[in-house]
């Protein structure tokens, strides 16, 4: 299984690459890598996706799916989302720290030495200290990565939007008036940029909540760009916590590095009603009980945990479908308030 998780970070999130699990009774835990309308890897030689290769291939959003009388869980590959702020100045502060606060690696490009320190020291991830223009060839772009720019004028604005319109996202933002947004724009498809692109800009940046202070503002852009997300059917996939968790031990602070030590993937398959992570959501659980990713907290969350550290420490190989329901009286008497439902496969990894 540990191959499994090498070729997903090998397939970068900006391929068309999909994870399929079968969480049929019969077939539970078979599992599948597919890219490009081929089965580049699969638990079992000749197995049930590569029978069934042609229904396999056409898949293409996160959820679950019957696929010769088989139900199958399918999710794209991700590694988790990226954004990327063009400018360090006061509206670019809050946004950095409302971004990190969702789960967004961040990285700010800023081309004055005191705003990227500010920055860094707002809490992103990574900062470059360069032009605009020349860092953002350092930025490859792909369909996890959200750009807002917030950069000092128009200017800067236009050599932003010049380079990233030209790149795989998911997402452009961009501040400023209408007037000075359409120039910039406008300025752009006279040069070659892709008017269809362009028009896809969310510019000005942000819902409309009339925001005024950078704090508002910084809420509507976020508002904003987890709208985009949500509709983006790129629910999951395997962020770097998670790959790191599969395939290294010393991430984990305080867990001692054992080699090769025992640990399970969590996987959140199905849900309904108000339960707490969207489907794909991940969980690594160790034989110590030691975690890293989340289900969602709570009451389920602590189920999955024990359920996982038992499989473990009894030398169990098989996955397990977890059914949690928190809408029953127990819930209720932990003071639960989601109300969910969530199928949890639990899958070993030796």
């Amino acid at each position: 299984m540990i191959e499994l998780y090498e070729r997903i970070r090998e397939c970068g999130s900006s391929q068309s690459g999909m994870v399929l699990t079968a969480i049929d009774p019969e077939l539970l835990g078979e599992k599948a890598l597919v890219s490009g309308g081929k089965v580049l890897w699969e638990s079992s030689d000749g197995g049930f996706f590569s029978q069934n290769c042609e229904e396999a291939a056409a898949l293409h959003e996160t959820g679950v799916f019957c696929i010769a009388g088989r139900r199958v869980f399918c999710e794209l590959i991700g590694y988790g989302r990226r954004m990327v702020i063009c400018g360090g100045g006061h509206v670019a502060i809050p946004i950095i720290k409302i971004a990190s606060m969702v789960g967004f690696e961040v990285t700010v490009i800023e081309d004055r030495t005191q705003f990227a320190q500010n920055a860094q020291q707002a809490g992103a991830d990574h900062v470059i200290c360069n032009a605009y223009d020349v860092a953002l060839d350092e930025i490859k772009g792909d369909l996890d990565t959200y750009f807002v720019i917030v950069t000092r004028g128009h200017r800067h604005d236009q050599a932003c939007l010049e380079k990233i319109a030209a790149k795989p996202h998911a997402y452009i933002g961009m501040i400023g008036s209408r007037r000075r947004t359409r120039m910039v724009m406008d300025l752009l498809a006279e040069r070659g940029t892709s008017r269809e692109v362009l028009d896809q800009v969310y510019t000005p940046i942000g819902l409309d909540i009339g925001s005024e202070t950078p704090a508002e503002i910084a809420v509507a852009v976020l508002a904003e760009v987890i709208q985009v997300k949500s509709r983006s059917q790129r629910a999951g996939g395997y962020p770097k916590e998670i790959l790191k968790a599969m395939l290294e031990d010393e991430q984990l602070p305080g867990a001692a590095a054992v080699p090769d030590r025992p640990r399970a993937l969590a996987t959140i398959v199905n849900r309904e009603g108000s339960a707490p992570r969207e489907v794909g959501s991940k969980m690594a659980v160790f034989e110590d009980g030691t975690i890293a990713g989340t289900v969602g907290g709570g009451l389920s969350e602590a189920e999955t945990i024990r359920k996982a550290v038992s499989m473990l420490q009894g030398g169990e190989t098989k996955p397990y479908l977890l059914h949690s329901d928190m809408t029953n009286e127990k819930a209720e008497e932990e003071g639960m308030v989601c109300g969910g439902i969530m199928d949890i496969i639990i899958e070993p990894v030796y």
